[in-house]
């Protein structure tokens, strides 16, 4: 089993109509979350409108979620600058996290030799476990197979990547030269199956917050043997995958629609996101409606999940 969990939904930040955080609703949201197929979250990362948050509202949002859930829980606490995201990573133990989850320094697009350094210098900064975040089409710099391999080797705490680069083979690569106990991510949820044919061992997901279940069944079906059947089930996601961004709506504008058209807690995105397209909840809409139904057992209930 992997460290944090084979479906992993990388959580929105919800606000009130005053673009507030709405703590509560963040509470509610995870909640919903592990009862519909979520075996850990991730706070504060890209979904979460992480640069858009201060540092205290991080940590009220690390608090409101451990105290509703008890599931594995991953903590975006990366910035491009490195003193910053130190003192940030430095909380979340204090909050009661599993583990940080570290994007690449973007904007200041760093050597390898920088790279590696800010995520040296961060990971000494915890004793939790890091997984590291490659998604070099918003950060501006992939980080390179042989900086991760000695990261794996050499940082104890080092454990995972979330692998959002969008380069299958690449990641065949890393998991062969990567110790054992290192573990892969899709980030991308339309690679997640190619992944798991290389050594992925879970997805940090963004269509999970309406297709938890879905996805969880695609890994049945992969951890059984059944390529077919996980084929099928990713089969059932494509129009999930299409949804969750666009250059009109990207993530997470879509997601938040989602949540709204279901009747969770989301609000709007903070700016720089620009107000959602007026279709986008009737577009949503039709994406839930056509999602394939599960074939296994309940879903697990809120109270069931909840320690709050």
């Amino acid at each position: 089993m992997a460290r944090f969990g084979q479906v992993i939904t990388a959580m929105i930040t919800p606000f009130d109509d005053d673009g507030h955080v709405d703590l509560d609703g963040a509470g509610t949201l995870a909640r919903w979350l592990v009862a519909h197929g979520s075996d850990g979250l991730v706070l504060t990362g890209t979904t979460g409108e992480v640069s858009c948050l201060n540092d205290r509202e991080h940590v009220d949002v690390w608090r409101a979620v451990r105290s509703a859930v008890d599931v594995p829980l991953l903590v975006g606490a990366g910035t491009n600058d490195t003193r910053h995201a130190a003192t940030l990573v430095s909380q979340a133990a204090a909050t009661g996290m599993d583990g940080v989850l570290l994007v690449t320094p973007y904007y200041n697009r760093p050597s390898q030799a920088g790279i590696e350094g800010h995520f040296r210098t961060l990971a000494t900064a915890t004793a939790l476990p890091v997984v590291l975040y490659d998604i070099p089409v918003r950060t501006g710099r992939k980080i390179s197979t042989e900086v991760l391999v000695r990261l794996a080797s050499e940082v104890p705490n080092v454990v995972g990547v979330k692998d959002a680069a969008g380069d299958v083979a690449a990641a065949a690569r890393l998991v062969a030269a990567a110790p054992a106990d290192f573990e892969l991510y899709s980030g991308d949820d339309a690679l997640t199956l190619p992944l798991l044919s290389v050594g992925a061992v879970g997805v940090i997901s963004v269509c999970t917050h309406w297709a938890g279940e879905q996805m969880q069944e695609l890994f049945a079906a992969w951890g059984r043997g059944d390529v077919a059947g996980a084929a099928a089930a990713n089969r059932g996601l494509l129009d999930s995958y299409a949804f969750e961004s666009s250059d009109d709506a990207p993530n997470p504008v879509p997601a938040k629609a989602m949540l709204r058209a279901m009747g969770l807690p989301a609000g709007q995105c903070r700016p720089p996101h620009g107000p959602a397209p007026a279709e986008l909840e009737a577009q949503a809409r039709q994406v839930l409606a056509g999602l394939p139904h599960r074939s296994s057992g309940p879903a697990r209930t809120a109270e069931e999940t909840s320690v709050g």
